[in-house]
């Protein structure tokens, strides 16, 4: 988890009224319960909206009716700081006329008089920006799938959840906390739920429920004799999964140094832990600056998967149409074209997937009703692909969309956004205590923590959670003030082993920025624990 994105929930718990106009208007836990508009009345709806388009000359047009809740039950040590819920609906139209996009949306859409209207606005919009066009729309071609559906497939609505049962649990993991040593603790449960319908002129009538869940933590330990403090955060990852995420089963456990999780997590035991090691990192030895081998455990390696490769094999990145909150690209067009280009060792291959159960990005169907799938991004080391939506693939010059169109809310228009992308596990057995045991004179990494990396996405720095010294084959203790410097090719290519698929777990973000206007998705990234050697690791403490 980013510091960013802790601090901007935990935010909520002194300002969180103050957020409700930016997520959607205030509302009642009961009003959760309510399925939300008939898919008839939603079709009705959306036909109104295409056929007003087609009247007023628009070629093509797609339509999105949003129903967006969330849930945030905030506490700090043995009080419940807030508790906010927020929903939102309305409608988005999209359109090309005269060979360029359109967009308009209306808020709380009840008539089909309403949707026709967003409709009409959107095609005068296309024409007026038409003017200005330098290229036509290319739209690549997509068969309608007819009327269908997708839902998460979960198996406890965190929404039915009565909200004592939430505080209850959070109020606990507080008092596990306190009495296992840490000063201070602070314990968040954030809910999200999207109910989309997208209905286009190529025919398609998708209706679709998301569902995601993030349980977080903070404690912080103080050293009474110095003042100093340190503190570890939660290891969790969010998913799109339900309550269920909380309901752990044993079989699902890997036992560590750290519990790990699979497709369950225990917040009670991950707290209690978390608060021993605060207490430790107090201790631990400051870390000597030098080349070592790193051995990253999942919950660390995602983020540097996000951000070394996530961002800079977007599209739109790398064509230089987008630069917001993370740059633009290094992985230039000619570096795909020239069909050799060495992104990693042999040992590596990253793939986008917008299929995987339980990951924060998988859906049944896009933004733009392209039926989702996972492809290779970089194949044996390999620079092999992008990430691409129907507008875009005709660059590649391929003709089928990748899939991976988002918008975070009805009234926000839909574009490329990062798919889960994940490091494939290792082909050969080899798990994490073999892995170690093979280390001379290295660092085990877990949990993610501040980073860096420039506007090209090459250069960067990464910090972690946990740090822990490996010598000869042998965990020797915890150190602290831990973080390690490459670049994107150069640490991809420093990559000589991933364990197996039975170490597989997803880590991931919530927040997801890009855009301008900015908007923020949620994506997972995947791996198994990996070894990269020789990677330059320095002193964040130390002052030169």
């Amino acid at each position: 988890m980013k510091r960013r994105d802790f601090i901007q929930l935990s935010g909520l718990g002194i300002g969180g009224m103050m957020m409700i106009p930016v997520l959607g208007h205030a509302t009642t836990p009961e009003s959760f319960l309510d399925s939300g508009m008939d898919v008839a009345v939603k079709k009705r709806l959306a036909d109104a909206a295409l056929n007003a388009a087609k009247s007023k000359g628009a070629t093509y047009t797609d339509v999105r009716i949003g129903r967006y809740l969330n849930q945030y039950v905030i506490t700090r040590e043995n009080k419940v700081q807030n508790i906010v819920n927020t929903e939102s609906y309305g409608v988005g139209v999209r359109v090309i006329a005269d060979g360029c996009w359109g967009f308009a949306a209306i808020v709380d859409a009840k008539t089909e008089r309403d949707t026709a209207k967003a409709a009409e606005e959107a095609v005068a919009i296309a024409k007026a920006n038409a003017r200005l066009m330098k290229s036509p729309v290319i739209l690549a071609p997509q068969n309608g799938y007819g009327e269908v559906s997708w839902k998460a497939p979960i198996k406890r609505n965190a929404f039915e959840v009565p909200i004592q049962e939430k505080v209850d649990l959070l109020l606990g993991v507080n008092d596990a906390a306190m009495k296992n040593g840490a000063n201070y603790v602070n314990s968040i449960l954030f809910m999200v739920n999207e109910q989309k319908y997208f209905a286009s002129s190529d025919g398609s009538y998708i209706d679709q429920d998301i569902h995601r869940m993030w349980p977080i933590f903070a404690v912080t330990c103080i050293d009474p004799k110095t003042g100093k403090f340190e503190t570890r955060q939660s290891l969790s990852a969010p998913m799109g999964m339900g309550y269920d995420y909380l309901q752990v089963n044993p079989a699902d456990k890997v036992t560590g140094i750290t519990t790990r999780y699979n497709m369950g997590y225990d917040m009670l035991e991950d707290v209690t832990a978390a608060a021993q090691q605060a207490k430790e990192k107090l201790t631990a030895k400051s870390v000597e600056a030098g080349k070592y081998d790193l051995v990253l455990d999942p919950s660390h390696l995602w983020l540097t998967i996000h951000e070394s490769v996530g961002h800079p094999l977007e599209l739109d990145r790398v064509l230089g149409y987008e630069a917001n909150f993370a740059g633009t690209s290094f992985a230039t067009l000619d570096k795909l074209k020239s069909g050799n280009f060495n992104y990693g060792s042999p040992q590596v291959t990253l793939f986008a997937d917008k299929t995987r159960e339980g990951s924060l990005g998988a859906v049944g169907w896009d933004d733009e009703g392209v039926k989702t799938k996972r492809w290779d991004l970089v194949k044996d080391g390999t620079l092999v692909n992008y990430q691409a939506i129907r507008d875009q693939v005709h660059i590649l010059g391929e003709k089928e969309s990748h899939g991976c169109c988002y918008a975070d809310s009805w009234s926000s228009v839909q574009f490329q956004r990062m798919p889960n992308v994940s490091l494939a596990p290792g082909k050969a057995p080899l798990s994490v205590k073999e892995m170690i045991k093979d280390v001379k004179k290295g660092i085990y990494i877990i949990g993610d923590g501040s980073f860096s990396i420039d506007q090209q996405r090459y250069n960067f720095q990464f910090g972690g959670q946990l740090f822990y010294e490996i010598k000869d084959g042998e965990i020797t203790g915890m150190l602290k003030d831990v973080a390690y410097q490459s670049n994107t090719q150069e640490f991809w290519n420093s990559c000589v082993q991933v364990c197996d698929e039975k170490d597989f777990r997803l880590g991931g973000s919530f927040f997801d920025g890009k855009g301008q206007p900015s908007q923020s998705s949620a994506v997972s990234h995947g791996s198994s624990t990996a070894r990269f050697n020789g990677v330059n690791v320095i002193n964040t403490a130390r002052k030169i």
